[in-house]
Parts: structure tokens; C-alpha cells; sequence
């Protein structure tokens, strides 16, 4: 399944990841493939995943980066005086 990571939290290691479908899901720092964990703003970067389900609750689980997405693009800022 794909989604887009909304945010991860390296000290709390947890976030939270949309899936296609605008299901909101947890990832936990041991949802990554291979422990693999993002690192700095990871907001809108898109992912594959599986859903796993647990106590009847359902998280991200088996998470990898999507190599293939675009990166986003840097902001221009207008300079005052010019």
C-alpha cells in the first residue's frame, strides 16, 4: 500500500503516515524495513507499507521510502529591496 508520511518524531519514535485512501495509520520506530528510520523532516515524502493489526488497532508496519517520488521543490524567498 502507499501513503505519504505526515510526520515522524525521532525522540518519541513514532508519526504518522496517510494512506491513499486518507486513513490516518501510526508508524512506529520498528515499523520500517530493515529498522531504517527517517531522519529530519520527513513531512509529505511518500512510502509503501503493509497494515498490520494489533489488539484491534491498525498501524504502518514494514515501511520503505518510495525512491521513484519527487523530491519537493525549495521555496524561492523575495528578498526586500529587490
Amino acid at each position: 500500500m502507499r501513503g505519504k508520511m505526515k510526520w515522524f518524531n525521532e525522540e518519541k519514535d513514532y508519526g504518522f503516515i496517510e494512506t491513499e485512501e486518507g486513513e490516518r495509520l501510526l508508524i512506529p520506530g520498528t515499523g520500517f524495513a530493515g529498522g531504517e528510520r527517517l531522519k529530519g523532516r520527513c513531512a509529505g515524502l511518500e512510502v509503501e507499507f503493509t497494515i498490520v493489526g494489533a489488539n484491534g488497532t491498525r498501524e504502518a508496519s514494514e515501511c520503505v521510502l518510495v525512491e521513484d517520488a519527487d523530491p519537493p521543490r525549495a521555496r524561492r524567498r523575495h528578498r526586500a529591496g529587490r
